[in-house]
């Protein structure tokens, strides 16, 4: 699947631990070769993140993005933590 980066994505993909940016990387390969590789952990979310959804970058890092216009939209990257208890 295709796929872009949002500014958002962007700004916080740069702060990230130079083995995490390379993780996502390598995932992002699997991505656009399958979405729903197992790899991945593809799912989606829920309560206010309804529309998005999740893989996983490293054990505690996720990646969330959203799907317009069949192309998938990197929207943030963090730890599991951060990104679920805001």
């Amino acid at each position: 699947m295709n796929f872009i980066l949002h500014p958002k994505f962007e700004r916080q993909f740069l702060k990230l631990p130079t083995s995490v940016k390379d993780s996502f990387k390598e995932r992002s390969l699997v991505f656009g070769r399958d979405i729903h590789n197992p790899i991945l952990n593809t799912h989606a979310l829920k309560g206010d993140k309804i529309g998005m959804f999740s893989i996983n970058v490293t054990g505690d890092y996720r990646a969330i993005f959203y799907i317009e216009n069949n192309i998938a939209v990197f929207y943030k990257i963090g730890r599991h933590s951060e990104l679920y208890n805001k």
